[in-house]
């Protein structure tokens, strides 16, 4: 049963009275419980039986009815896959990653979303692939003093680093390898470079193959996890690099001018010594669960 169809049931039967619930969408908050109730009770009542559309089970019937599940798999979950792939879009992912790169110890960067559409209109095919989905910057200033900080630029060293992230809702045999190239091609540029997505597929083949990118070009994996964000996993580490690509940075600076504004805004925070610019938004936990939610994204 999906969610929907579950407190339907419950309303129908009287029981929905019962749960205390202030939220303005109690279907929503019954989501979100039963989601973390799989995610963190190794003795729930539940098991999710399709992701895109969100289907559950109780357990007990699913392990004693493992048949009716199997038909279920092929007929229900089958024919609604490809129309439940649509109710959200690539770019929806993106405020998750920001969330995640924000908190996450390696990152600790903010980030902007770079609009394509938004890029100079040149002759087809010539700024193919040359865009990446979102840029960050790291900022050294809580962890450095400002006298440590100038004395880093004195002798040259640089405190700050460049991230680069090509944004994917799914990798799977059929397209990881047009998918790293893309984001080879589109976040070589940076100090590192990734290539994120929702659903990885974890056969061992495809983790080899990813792996064996991943030594050759540098790029890395995030594999998001839209429940946890903060607990979505590097899978592969880029391969960092000291020296910028000077060249597509003033590329992407004329051409487009979401990174223009990135550049400029950097800019000025390093001028100040402080992060007053507007990045992209992050949620909080809580926030991150009903986004999950309402965009269908689990």
């Amino acid at each position: 049963m999906s969610i929907n169809d579950i407190w339907e049931k419950a309303v129908g039967l009287g029981f929905a009275a019962k749960v205390s619930s202030s939220g303005k969408t109690p279907s929503k908050t019954l989501a979100a419980r039963i989601y973390m109730d799989i995610k963190k009770n190794p003795d729930t009542d539940f098991v999710q039986v399709s992701k895109r559309p969100s289907l559950f089970y109780l357990k007990d019937l699913h392990c004693n009815n493992g048949n009716i599940i199997e038909i279920m798999n092929e007929t229900t979950i089958d024919a609604e896959h490809e129309i439940a792939k649509t109710q959200f879009h690539e770019r929806d992912l993106h405020i998750l990653l920001s969330t995640f790169v924000l908190s996450n110890p390696h990152f600790n960067c903010y980030t902007k979303t770079i609009y394509h559409e938004k890029s100079k209109r040149n002759i087809k095919g010539v700024n193919k692939w040359l865009h990446p989905d979102i840029v960050g910057i790291y900022f050294p200033f809580e962890q450095y003093q400002t006298n440590t900080l100038r004395l880093l630029e004195t002798l040259k060293e640089n405190p700050y680093k460049l991230f680069s992230f090509e944004m994917k809702i799914e990798l799977n045999f059929g397209n990881i390898r047009e998918c790293y190239f893309q984001a080879v091609s589109n976040s070589s540029w940076a100090h590192e470079g990734y290539l994120v997505a929702l659903d990885i597929n974890e056969d061992p083949i495809l983790i080899d193959e990813i792996r064996r990118l991943n030594n050759a070009f540098g790029i890395g994996i995030i594999k998001l996890d839209p429940m946890n964000v903060e607990q979505s996993e590097i899978l592969f580490s880029a391969k960092a690099t000291e020296f910028l690509d000077w060249e597509t940075i003033d590329r992407l600076t004329e051409e487009n001018s979401d990174f223009k504004r990135f550049i400029d805004d950097l800019m000025e925070d390093i001028k100040l010594g402080k992060v007053k610019s507007i990045y992209d938004g992050t949620f909080c936990p809580e926030e991150c669960e009903q986004y999950v939610i309402d965009k269908g994204i689990v």
